[in-house]
């Protein structure tokens, strides 16, 4: 079987084609999240202090979110199938080489390679869905993906604090291995896509490097201001200067280049531009509420590990009912729009309701921030990828995707940052105004105290929960105030992005597959009608293949005037 075929796969046909890309997924879920609540245990091993913990996340978020788009090209150019397979090698040879890591450095060197395989996965895994299952079919299988996100997202964190507590935290990263040798022997015997490309193969070079430049130069600056150097000084004017320059350089070269690693043209449609803006703010709720929950957990809570992965099971919950139902419910009624709407409303509330937290807050309350948090993802994640695969060209589905896929990772690498930096610069100046207080009480612990004081003074991460009172009570605030001041970051882009959804274009989601509409839209140029719109929105194979859906008529019969549908709603 081969999913170019003009004939419909059948369910079958689709569930095995999906078998090893869902395997794909558990692999590079299961990798992340099983080390998601050692990593305070990692960090404070290896000597790391909060800058360190916030770049052991961010390395990975950051290549994760420069690869994306070019993964995204490639697709469009190379063999889809052989790319995920790549994609996976590198994404668990790079994380099983984190495992023997000595110091942060290492660590932070091999979670940047994990990024550029993690980019593959999550840009490829879009594209060969949209391969073989059409956008309002896709809830219908909403609930395997479901299945696979609940085994990693409440698994994961659960088996990871359990080696962690009983063996060493060094295993986390060999759990994926078995799954992904399982993974690339399903992918080759069950993923059949079409190889066939039209167009030579051209690789922009120069956009990458611009793009990695200027990402790398504002994270950089963002994690560092504020505590290695000033906020304004020569640093901050070299760094975001050259971020500047970058772009804007980078946007020359992707006007003139033949093959564009984001093209400037998918901008002109508002369903994909609209869809960047609200993915960004949905990727800081995504990464950097995860990331820095489960530090609140462990540092303001006193949760072990095991005890942190539990904790935050309702955020998980959140997102996995919410992306399950309306999954469904998108299949059944056709309707999309309502749905992301609830969601950016949730995901404001559930921002707002976290950078209230303090380390007494009933845990029912902060069960429920999570809950809502974490809902309010799982409405719209993927549902701003499906809207836009919806209306894209099938020449540029790759693009498309991993366009929205990038700014999403972006965003949330952004916001790790900023996060991270605010938490680091709030436990600053809450130490140096608490030294009284801690001071008093050491000097209660008797002999004991030196022991703690050159804790506090070495600048790792505590292990607070081995801390005695009173001392871990205070460290516990600090801890809870300093990362509920970070949370507040979320909450003006959850509004934009609300901004943002409500003036999405409400066009209704086609039932054709990407290869099919290929096969429409081949036709329809054949029959030399109508023209074309813009590259992306507009797109005549959507208007073409919606048409001989609704008709019944063959594809190349078809005349449809296409236009601007898209802005037009």
């Amino acid at each position: 079987m081969t999913t170019d075929s003009p004939v419909k796969m059948t369910h079958r046909q689709v569930l095995e084609a999906l078998t090893g890309l869902l395997l794909g997924m558990f692999v590079s879920m299961i990798a992340t999240t099983v080390v998601s609540t050692s990593m305070p245990v990692i960090v404070h091993d290896l000597g790391g202090d909060q800058a360190a913990y916030t770049w052991v996340i961010t390395a990975t978020l950051l290549t994760t979110a420069i690869s994306t788009p070019i993964w995204g090209k490639l697709a469009d150019l190379f063999n889809r199938k052989l790319l995920i397979q790549l994609a996976i090698v590198i994404f668990v040879g790079a994380t099983a080489a984190a495992g023997f890591a000595q110091d942060t450095n290492t660590l932070i060197a091999f979670r940047a390679i994990q990024g550029i395989g993690g980019g593959g996965l999550a840009a490829l895994s879009q594209v060969i869905m949209a391969d073989i299952i059409s956008p309002r079919e896709r809830g219908r299988y909403m609930g395997l993906f479901g299945a696979v996100m609940a085994v990693a997202t409440v698994g994961g964190p659960l088996l990871g604090g359990w080696i962690t507590d009983a063996a060493n935290w060094r295993w986390n990263f060999f759990v994926a291995l078995p799954f992904a040798i399982a993974a690339l022997i399903i992918l080759q015997k069950t993923l059949h896509i079409s190889t066939e490309r039209t167009r030579k193969a051209s690789i922009d070079y120069a956009g990458i490097v611009l793009l990695s430049t200027a990402v790398s130069l504002l994270l950089i600056w963002i994690t560092n201001a504020g505590s290695t150097f000033d906020w304004w000084g020569i640093e901050t004017i070299l760094m975001v200067g050259g971020a500047v320059v970058a772009t804007i350089v980078f946007i020359i070269v992707e006007i003139k280049v033949r093959e564009p690693l984001i093209p400037l043209s998918l901008f002109r449609g508002r369903t994909f531009t609209l869809s960047v803006i609200a993915s960004i703010s949905i990727g800081v709720a995504m990464f950097g509420t995860s990331v820095y929950l489960a530090q609140y957990m462990q540092l303001s809570r006193g949760a072990s590990p095991t005890e942190a992965g539990l904790m935050t099971l309702p955020m998980m919950a959140g997102l996995l009912i919410s992306s399950m139902v309306v999954g469904q419910l998108v299949t059944r009624f056709g309707k999309w729009k309502g749905y992301l709407i609830l969601g950016s409303v949730l995901l404001i509330a559930g921002s707002a309701l976290l950078s209230t937290l303090h380390y007494d807050t009933d845990f029912v309350l902060v069960s429920l921030y999570m809950f809502l948090t974490g809902a309010g993802v799982g409405m719209t994640m993927q549902n701003l990828v499906l809207i836009v695969q919806n209306v894209a060209k099938p020449s540029e589905m790759g693009v498309a995707s991993s366009g929205v896929t990038f700014f999403r990772s972006l965003g949330g690498t952004i916001g790790v940052s900023a996060m991270g930096a605010v938490l680091a610069n709030s436990l600053t100046t809450l130490f140096s105004d608490g030294k009284e207080r801690i001071g008093a009480a050491i000097a209660e612990l008797g002999a004991k105290g030196a022991d703690v004081a050159a804790q506090l003074s070495s600048g790792t991460i505590p292990e607070v929960r081995l801390l005695p009172e009173p001392v871990r009570s205070i460290i516990e605030d600090f801890y809870a105030q300093a990362i509920s001041h970070a949370f507040l970051i979320g909450i003006p882009l959850a509004v934009i992005s609300l901004i943002a959804i409500l003036f999405l274009p409400n066009r209704p989601l086609t039932t054709m597959t990407t290869s099919e509409r290929a096969q429409a839209d081949a036709a329809g140029a054949a029959s030399d009608t109508a023209p074309t719109g813009s590259p992306v929105d507009e797109a005549a194979d959507v208007a073409i293949a919606d048409a001989t859906a609704l008709s019944g008529a063959p594809t190349g019969t078809v005349n449809v005037v296409t236009g601007s549908n898209d802005d037009r709603r």
